[in-house]
């Protein structure tokens, strides 16, 4: 990608940031752990939903939908596993009844893309079952991973970045499981600490999400990752520099009183 788009491109996602911000009643961080898909390829079966947890920014408040929750709510804790299907249909019942509830809100992720992992999928397994999920439009969300590349550059952090990100910037990791523990979890039938770690991933995402707006966030990106060496960069550059900013404001303030002072002989 060249200069120019990159720095058009970083322009239009501080714009979408503001714009959510100016929204911050309406802001969803949404999480979800599953099966191992890597263990399923050989079926071909599409990897259950295990835990779904959702985060409202401006109360911090949860939500979470979850296997082992919905099988207490049917008597059924002892025997989840004869009732998988059933258990699992009715939770992703709960959650969509939610998403239907909240047509108008943002929903910000972390890489929820495509059938393989995200709303596509979640969609797809609540169609397995027999259900008809509510799309959320995709206007409405905000993958915050990919974001972060386009405001910081591509080498903002190293792989996994979610993880790093995390340990750069001091954050709780209490009850997290990277995606080997989360599939070793359910192999366990550690429903619990799955749904732990669900709610944790959400927490982290506000925190990050926070820091992005507040402008405080730690990543290994320098200047020139972020703003390229063209003249358009460096203007970028010094335009978000609030010591710039008060500068330019001085001098337009000296050059419009020199032009009131001659316009008035």
């Amino acid at each position: 990608m060249n200069t120019k788009r990159k720095i058009k491109k970083r322009i239009n996602v501080l714009s979408e940031l503001e714009r959510l911000d100016n929204n911050a009643s309406k802001l969803l961080f949404i999480h979800y752990s599953c099966e191992s898909f890597y263990d399923l390829k050989e079926s071909g079966r599409s990897a259950r939903i295990t835990s779904i947890a959702v985060r409202y920014f401006d109360t911090g408040q949860s939500v979470s939908f979850s296997i082992h929750m919905t099988a207490e709510k049917e008597k059924k804790l002892n025997s989840i596993e004869s009732h998988y299907d059933e258990i699992e249909k009715l939770m992703l019942e709960d959650f969509f009844k939610f998403v239907s509830a909240h047509e108008n809100y943002y929903w910000i992720h972390w890489n929820m893309r495509d059938i393989g992992y995200g709303f596509p999928a979640i969609n797809h397994r609540f169609q397995v079952l027999g259900g008809e999920p509510k799309v959320i439009a995709d206007d409405k969300k905000f993958d915050l991973a990919d974001k972060l590349k386009v405001i910081y550059g591509d080498k903002y952090i190293e792989h996994p970045r979610f993880e790093k990100l995390i340990d750069k910037n001091s954050i709780s990791k209490k009850d997290f499981l990277n995606g080997a523990e989360e599939a070793k979890a359910f192999e366990d039938k550690e429903y619990i600490k799955l749904h732990h770690s669900t709610l944790r991933k959400v927490n982290v995402m506000h925190d990050i999400f926070e820091k992005v707006l507040d402008k405080n966030l730690k990543t290994n990106s320098r200047k020139k990752d972020i703003y390229g060496l063209s003249p358009q960069g460096l203007f970028e550059l010094l335009k978000e520099n609030w010591v710039f900013n008060v500068v330019l404001l001085f001098l337009g303030g000296i050059a419009s009183w020199i032009v009131t002072e001659l316009l008035s002989r």
